[in-house]
């Protein structure tokens, strides 16, 4: 038995997403997914849902969603202070949510982005081979009013006990995991120390494509021609203003800027739960 979430209003930027497409970026698709693959993952392991499993990544100012059949639902990641009938209720635990429950979320306490997980996963249509949003793959880049989401009815509520505490590190930690990237040596030798001994700052300038830093600029090598190349979640570019951008998991699958540092997967994870005007640092490890 199948029931469905109606979307009552979508908050500011909400959408569904899984683990992302995958293969696909030989014909230019990107990867998409959730943007912190930690917390969904945590979410969907909380309800024992398969990992690939769709959720609902919730950013900044949550949606009003009321839900047809019961289920279980973990929400994960940024406290934006959610509430079922007007009852606070948890993050990282699973909650038993009945047939006309109406979820909805309040002011953001910490971090930017949220993950609601339902038991089984969204049911929304599977586009090669992911469901994750991102037009013009899909129809729409965000979640709608008036949207109904397909989800399984369930009702067996003997493990809703489940819970587990995160660590305060994944939101108050500035420091980015990375490695040096295919034209890290175009930086000069100075600027090789700066890079991991300042400080920057996210800028307005950010979405799921890409983050753009600010803080500190640096110098875009004179007559510098690139091919176009290969780039990555992650990939740390350095543009020809000398500030550096930040791909994130909607990037393009090429560019034309030198790849300066490449974030590691946790890295991702950190940097996608910062919002305009938060710090960060990148922090570098030897892979050989």
């Amino acid at each position: 038995m199948t029931g469905f979430v109606e979307v009552i209003s979508p908050g500011l930027y909400s959408s569904i997403q899984d683990r992302g497409r995958f293969g696909f970026r030989k014909y230019g698709v990107p990867v998409s997914g959730v943007m912190d693959e930690q917390s969904a993952s945590l979410a969907n392991h909380l309800l024992n849902n398969p990992l690939e499993s769709a959720l609902m990544e919730i950013t900044m100012t949550g949606p009003k969603l009321l839900f047809s059949v019961p289920t279980q639902i973990v929400i994960s990641g940024a406290d934006i202070s959610p509430q079922l009938n007007g009852v606070t209720i948890p993050l990282n635990k699973a909650i038993v949510v009945n047939q006309g429950d109406l979820l909805s979320f309040g002011s953001l306490r910490y971090g930017l982005r949220c993950y609601l997980a339902v038991k089984g996963g969204f049911q929304t249509e599977r586009i090669l081979n992911s469901r994750s949003c991102f037009a013009p793959v899909t129809s729409d880049s965000t979640i709608k009013s008036g949207d109904q989401f397909q989800i399984k009815h369930y009702n067996n509520h003997e493990n809703h006990f489940s819970s587990v505490k995160v660590e305060e590190s994944h939101f108050s930690s500035i420091n980015l995991v990375c490695t040096k990237g295919p034209e890290f040596d175009l930086l000069n030798p100075k600027e090789k120390e700066i890079i991991f001994n300042t400080i920057l700052s996210v800028s307005n300038d950010n979405n799921r494509m890409g983050y753009r830093l600010e803080g500190n600029a640096f110098q875009y090598p004179s007559d510098y021609n690139m091919l176009t190349s290969a780039v990555l979640p992650g990939t740390i570019q350095l543009t020809p203003s000398g500030n550096l951008i930040a791909l994130m998991k909607d990037c393009q699958t090429t560019g034309g800027y030198p790849r300066i540092l490449q974030l590691l997967r946790n890295g991702v994870n950190i940097l996608a739960q910062k919002k305009a005007t938060d710090n960060i640092s990148f922090t570098p490890i030897d892979i050989n």
